[in-house]
């Protein structure tokens, strides 16, 4: 099976000096593919002077994540594609593994490795750990980060198991698969769309799994830190619109209402914490989501939602009522 590695770049040279080289020396029976999202910072010129076995996709400017994909994945024609973030180091033969295991499993429409905190390699890291899931009222959590508690990796999760949604920062997916259902969802820009891309891949009978004999390293907040407001603004408002198109019958007036009451103590915590601008991150937060609801209202008639997909009761309960800091104790 051919395999492609797409980087989706935005002003990301001095990541891309510092992870790229590895990713061009490890990455077995794979094309790379650079994806630009109209930077500023001659990211593209270094690429083109230092790798020029990596094949550039120059976009006019910023599309964001899901429809900056889109559009890269729109000139690639290998059959599996590994969507990896600028701020990622692989080791060897890491694409090897991800190959065998689409090439076993026709069923498998997106996978990731495990991934681990660069700068604390013993530990899971938050962008996806091993594994994500959903509790019932949609809030993600993953095997090895609940929140921002983050275990050590002992090799717990070491077995290759059934996900609800894997990570962006090395989302593995069989392009047909990721083509028949239109790619991300552009209009969530950046931040849960890979949560709805899997929730639909889901939904049409594709498995979504860990391969556990991959681990990469992730520095995370390479383009935008996990403590920026507009990182609260975009998670906030993404998961409100991702459950509206996706949870099936009238539950789901239930749970966005109690999701904005969560919201809003979520916003007063951060404004006790001195932190005014994730305060005011949610509140623009739910008047996007007010704006966009009659668009995703009509997105969710054509949503194939009717699955199961809570791993387990209220994450918020769990973690800050009965303590559970792990995955396994849930």
């Amino acid at each position: 099976m051919k395999c492609a590695v797409v980087i989706l770049n935005y002003n990301g040279l001095e990541l891309l000096k510092r992870f790229l080289p590895d990713v061009v020396r490890h990455s077995d029976r794979a094309q790379i593919y650079l994806a630009d999202n109209g930077s500023s910072d001659h990211s593209v010129l270094w690429v083109q002077n230092n790798h020029a076995q990596v094949n550039i996709i120059a976009l006019d400017h910023n599309y964001g994540y899901a429809e900056g994909h889109n559009r890269a994945l729109e000139s690639v024609t290998e059959p599996l594609v590994i969507l990896l973030n600028n701020d990622v180091q692989v080791s060897a033969q890491w694409t090897l593994p991800i190959i065998t295991a689409f090439e076993q499993n026709s069923s498998l429409a997106a996978a990731q490795p495990k991934i681990l905190n660069l700068n604390q390699p013993s530990h899971f890291e938050y962008a996806g750990a091993a594994g994500g899931f959903l509790d019932q009222l949609g809030y993600p959590f993953c095997q090895g980060r609940i929140f921002d508690t983050l275990e050590q990796d002992t090799k717990q999760y070491d077995q290759s198991t059934e996900l609800f949604w894997a990570s962006g920062a090395c989302l593995c997916l069989r392009h047909e698969n990721f083509k028949k259902i239109e790619g991300f969802d552009i209009d969530l820009f950046a931040h849960q769309e890979e949560i709805d891309l899997c929730w639909r891949l889901k939904s049409q009978g594709g498995l979504v799994m860990l391969i556990p004999e991959v681990s990469v390293l992730h520095l995370g907040g390479g383009t935008l830190s996990k403590h920026a407001p507009q990182k609260t603004y975009l998670n906030f408002r993404n998961s409100l619109l991702v459950l509206t198109k996706m949870v099936a019958g009238p539950k789901v007036i239930l749970i966005i209402f109690l999701r904005l009451i969560l919201d809003g103590l979520a916003g007063i915590k951060f404004l006790l914490n001195g932190q005014v601008g994730h305060t005011w991150a949610i509140l623009r937060a739910h008047l996007s989501y007010y704006a966009k609801l009659p668009q995703f209202l009509a997105k969710r008639r054509t949503a194939k939602s009717d699955m199961p997909y809570a791993k387990t009761n209220s994450i918020v309960v769990q973690y800050y009522l009965l303590k559970k800091r792990s995955f396994r104790d849930l």
